[in-house]
């Protein structure tokens, strides 16, 4: 694994907790503001709901159309070198968006962290693939996503608790997250480190691996691995949805104060954690059960998400996000991930994360302005919970299909007939 193993064998732990807590900084940030749009909306000049969504939905486009130059980047000059300067313009970000009076200063602000926050996904899981056990993957790397979670609850209750329920001026909270991406930056310079190999070290496993890449190339737009960018939407637009508008949904549309939405919506989070580890743990062990694990998920989570509108009381709705917590993205996260990890050579691994995360938060860029638009049109953003359960449902009949079906008879090729 190179030489900082060698002379460090805790060093993968060290990265999980760095790369945690890279997520932790994203997540507060991206959820930060949802609790809190209509003081948001008050203080710009009663701005749309549309407009609003905007501002995630510019985050994502920046975010996702940043996946696969930056996986070029990581490939080229290693994780470290991107990870550090892409934080430091993301701090610069949340202090943009902090000093805004105008719904264009908050845009511009939203830009610049959709682009630097967009270098870390395949710096991040390009590391943890590297560096991690091999019969520790898909849990380190839950353990890792579970910084998405926390950042999450941190967000939405820390927003809720001091803007909603304190009357804390809202730009305050893009400061304190300004200050806290800071201290992870330094936490990146002190854990993370340079890989010494050069490009120019190249040994015969590497040429061999250099080839397998151009025929990778192909396979990463087969039928199969486009069905899975498609389940990677789905999962990625059911929860970028609920993370946007679950709190102004709750709001206007199922009675709940505004001092409270924070933490009902964190009830998500808060369940996706364990969820995760569980499910990822159990993957290790059992690999030959991760084709009907990801249906099962993907089912769950369409269904939990067409309860959250059904609920005809609180009871019902609580249970729908804590059931949605544990079956949703974070669970299928990282089996998805291991998965794509363990399919390509170790020198195209960023890239072909990049891809795969790009296709993903596509759904990103979609949601948002969508679900505010649906609102706008009809009054209620009921059918944009429809829509993200009918994804949902199709990407686990595409899955069983394509992949799963597919890959029985791979493996039976006599009853391929």
């Amino acid at each position: 694994m190179g030489q900082t193993v060698k002379n460090d064998p805790n060093y993968y732990k060290k990265i999980i907790f760095a790369l945690c807590l890279g997520w932790v900084a994203i997540w507060i940030y991206r959820t930060i503001l949802t609790p809190i749009y209509p003081q948001i909306q008050e203080s710009l000049g009663n701005i749309s709901d549309t407009q609003v969504g905007l501002i995630a939905s510019i985050y994502f486009f920046a975010y996702t159309g940043m996946q696969i130059p930056s996986g070029i980047l990581v490939d080229k000059f290693g994780q470290k070198r991107v990870l550090i300067p892409a934080f430091i313009i993301f701090a610069l970000a949340a202090f943009v968006i902090g000093s805004s009076t105008t719904i264009t200063q908050v845009y511009v602000g939203a830009l610049m962290a959709g682009l630097s926050t967009g270098s870390y996904y395949g710096a991040a899981f390009s590391l943890s693939a590297k560096y991690m056990p091999k019969d520790k993957k898909s849990f380190s790397n839950a353990i890792i996503n579970s910084g998405s979670a926390l950042g999450m609850v941190i967000g939405l209750v820390g927003s809720s608790v001091l803007v909603g329920g304190l009357e804390i001026q809202w730009n305050n909270m893009l400061y304190i997250i300004a200050v806290f991406i800071v201290a992870v930056i330094f936490v990146f310079a002190l854990f993370v480190k340079q890989d010494k190999k050069t490009a120019t070290n190249e040994t015969s496993e590497d040429k061999q691996t250099t080839q397998a890449t151009v025929s990778q190339g192909v396979e990463l737009f087969s039928l199969k691995k486009i069905v899975i960018y498609f389940v990677y939407f789905a999962t990625c637009y059911g929860y970028y949805m609920i993370v946007t508008w679950l709190p102004s949904f709750l709001v206007a549309e199922k009675g709940f104060e505004q001092g409270s939405v924070g933490y009902v919506a964190a009830l998500v989070a808060v369940t996706a954690v364990p969820g995760a580890l569980i499910f990822s743990k159990y993957i290790d062990k059992n690999a030959h059960m991760r084709q009907k694990l990801i249906i099962f998920l993907l089912i769950g989570a369409a269904v939990t998400i067409s309860l959250t509108v059904f609920a005809p009381n609180p009871s019902v709705l609580y249970a729908a996000l804590v059931l949605y917590g544990l079956l949703g993205k974070l669970a299928i996260d990282p089996v998805l991930i291991t998965y794509v990890t363990d399919s390509v050579p170790s020198n195209s691994m960023a890239k072909a994360l990049g891809i795969f995360n790009f296709f993903g938060m596509t759904s990103s860029v979609i949601a948002p302005t969508l679900t505010g638009y649906i609102g706008d049109i009809t009054g209620s953003k009921v059918l944009a919970f429809y829509i993200a359960a009918i994804l949902l449902a199709a990407a686990a009949i595409l899955f069983f299909l394509v992949v799963m079906v597919k890959e029985k008879k791979a493996i039976n090729p006599l009853t391929n007939e």
